[in-house]
C-alpha cells in the first residue's frame, strides 16, 4: 500500500488559522454558548456577484480549498471529497421558511438546490472546473474520516495522486434555537465553563472548514502521514480502552509509543467520560485537548487534524492545548480520538514525515 501525505492543511475557524501567525494568537472563550468563525474578506476571493449567492459554509469551503491547494501547488486536484454534518443549512432554512410564509406555494428553487450537502463539493468543482470524481459524505462527527478514508484508499489502488479532502459546518439560527431547547448546548447558568472540569451537560456550539491535500508522494510543504483511520458508530463506555488498543496494535504500536494524543473534551459531563478513560491509557504521552478553541460541531474533528498536522510539522505543542505537562523532544506518533456526544467515534494515527 502506498504512503498518503498531508501535503497541505487549511482552516477557518473560531481561531484566526488563516493567519500565519495564528498559534500565538489563540484565544478561549468559556463564557458564551456559540462561537462564530473568524471569516476573511471573501471579496479578495470569490467575485461579489457569486459572494451573494453563497451561504456560508459555501464561502468559507471555497476560501479554505483555495489556500490548500495553494500550498500544495495544485491546480487540479484528481478528486474533491468533502465531508460535512449538517451541510448548507442556512438555505435548507431559508427554504422550509418560503414554504411556510408563502403557504407552499410560488417558491423560487433557488434555496432549495442550494440547500443539498454536496453544494459544497460541486461548487468547488465549478470553480476550478474540475471534473473529476466528486463526493460528499454525511456521517455526522464522523464526516471529515470517511472522507479521509476514501481519499486514502483511491491513492492506495492508484485512482488518484493529489486529493482535495474537506470538511464544513456553519450554524444557523433556527437550529442553534433547537440545540438549547433539548441542552445540546449548555444552558447559561452552567457557563462560564471549564471542558475538563465540567460537572453538566452540553457544550459550547462552533463552526468551521478545514481543508486538506492528501498525496501518493512526499513534497516540500508535507505536515505528515495519514496511516490509519477506525470509524465506529457505538463504543460502549468499557470497551472503549480495548477499542483503542486493538486499533495500535494493528498499527504495530504500545501505548507508549504514542507521542501525543488528542482528545475530544467537549464540556459535556456523560460523554467525556469516554476520553477520560482514553487518558489512563497513555502516561508518558502528551495529552492535548482543542474544542475549547474551536467549539463543539459535527465537523470540528477538522481543526484537530489540522493542528496535529501543525504540531508534527513543527514539532511544537501549542501550551492553550495541553492536558497534562508531559513533553517530548521527538513528535513521531499523534493519535487523534473523537466523537459526537457518545456516538460516532473515529481514531485517526499520523506520523512525523
Amino acid at each position: 500500500m502506498s504512503t498518503v501525505y498531508i501535503n497541505s492543511a487549511a482552516c477557518i475557524s473560531v481561531q484566526d488559522t488563516l493567519h500565519e501567525n495564528f498559534l500565538q494568537g489563540l484565544t478561549t472563550r468559556y463564557d458564551i454558548q456559540i462561537l462564530k468563525a473568524v471569516e476573511p474578506n471573501y471579496k479578495e476571493f470569490i467575485p461579489p456577484a457569486m459572494s451573494r449567492r453563497m451561504s456560508k459554509t459555501v464561502k468559507m469551503s471555497s476560501v479554505a480549498s483555495q489556500y490548500a491547494l495553494k500550498e500544495a501547488g495544485i491546480e487540479q486536484p484528481d478528486a474533491i471529497i468533502v465531508g460535512t454534518g449538517m451541510g448548507c443549512s442556512q438555505d435548507s432554512e431559508k427554504f422550509l421558511k418560503n414554504v411556510i410564509d408563502n403557504n407552499e406555494e410560488f417558491l423560487t428553487p433557488t434555496y432549495f438546490i442550494q440547500s443539498t450537502h454536496n453544494t459544497v463539493a460541486g461548487q468547488i468543482a465549478l470553480g476550478l472546473q474540475c471534473h473529476a470524481y466528486n463526493f460528499t459524505y454525511v456521517n455526522t462527527s464522523s464526516s471529515l474520516e470517511f472522507s479521509m478514508l476514501d481519499a486514502k484508499l483511491q491513492i492506495n489502488d492508484d485512482e488518484a495522486e493529489n486529493v482535495l479532502v474537506g470538511s464544513t459546518d456553519e450554524q444557523t439560527e433556527r437550529t442553534m434555537q433547537l440545540y438549547c431547547l433539548n441542552n445540546t448546548i449548555k444552558k447559561p447558568e452552567d457557563l462560564p465553563v471549564d471542558l475538563l472540569q465540567s460537572k453538566t451537560d452540553g457544550v459550547i456550539w462552533g463552526e468551521g472548514s478545514s481543508f486538506f491535500v492528501l498525496g501518493k508522494n512526499k513534497t516540500e510543504s508535507s505536515y505528515a502521514q495519514l496511516k490509519d483511520i477506525q470509524i465506529s458508530n457505538t463504543v460502549e463506555l468499557n470497551e472503549v480502552q480495548q477499542y483503542i488498543g486493538k486499533f495500535l496494535a494493528k498499527n504495530n504500536l504500545t501505548f507508549g509509543e504514542v507521542d501525543v494524543v488528542i482528545l475530544g473534551f467537549s464540556g459535556d459531563a456523560t460523554s467525556d467520560k469516554y476520553y477520560t478513560e482514553t487518558m489512563d491509557l497513555f502516561p508518558d504521552s502528551a495529552l492535548l485537548y482543542y474544542k475549547h478553541l474551536s467549539g463543539e460541531f459535527n465537523t470540528a474533528s477538522g481543526f484537530s487534524m489540522f493542528m496535529a498536522s501543525h504540531i508534527l510539522k513543527d514539532q511544537q505543542i501549542p501550551e492553550a492545548m495541553m492536558i497534562n505537562t508531559v513533553k517530548k523532544d521527538t513528535i513521531k506518533n499523534v493519535l487523534l480520538y473523537n466523537h459526537l456526544l457518545g456516538s460516532d467515534h473515529s481514531l485517526v494515527l499520523l506520523e512525523k514525515v
